[in-house]
């Protein structure tokens, strides 16, 4: 069975270039062992970057392994620092397609379509 997104389809691959995902195979799936349930395909904006690097996850700031982001980037973001950020208002666009259902878990279909990047 192949792994499902928000809106009960296939799930789509969010980015492999930077490659992202639980898996880092540009996946936004997830399994039990993701604490963070890595699910929530952003479209990264510099907004996000600061108010994330503010929070102490810098995602911004090339590392050993990791590239840095920039904005228009698409990365797996974990669903609850996503439900975080959009009750502070810092909240960024995302790929439903490429969002795994199991984020259904924790935030409500409603308030994910107002912040579809596919509109």
């Amino acid at each position: 069975m192949s792994p499902k997104n928000v809106l009960g389809t296939e799930l789509k691959s969010c980015s492999c270039s930077p490659m992202t995902g639980w898996y880092r195979d540009g996946s936004c799936r997830t399994d039990i062992s993701d604490q963070g349930m890595h699910t929530v395909c952003a479209v990264i904006t510099e907004q996000f970057l600061s108010y994330s690097k503010a929070q102490g996850n810098d995602l911004s700031t090339p590392q050993i392994g990791f590239p840095g982001l920039k904005k228009g980037d698409h990365w797996c973001l974990c669903a609850p620092r996503w439900k975080e950020a959009f009750e502070d208002g810092m909240a960024p666009l995302i790929d439903l397609e490429a969002t795994d259902e199991s984020t259904l878990k924790l935030i409500d279909m409603d308030v994910l379509k107002k912040f579809s990047h596919n509109r």
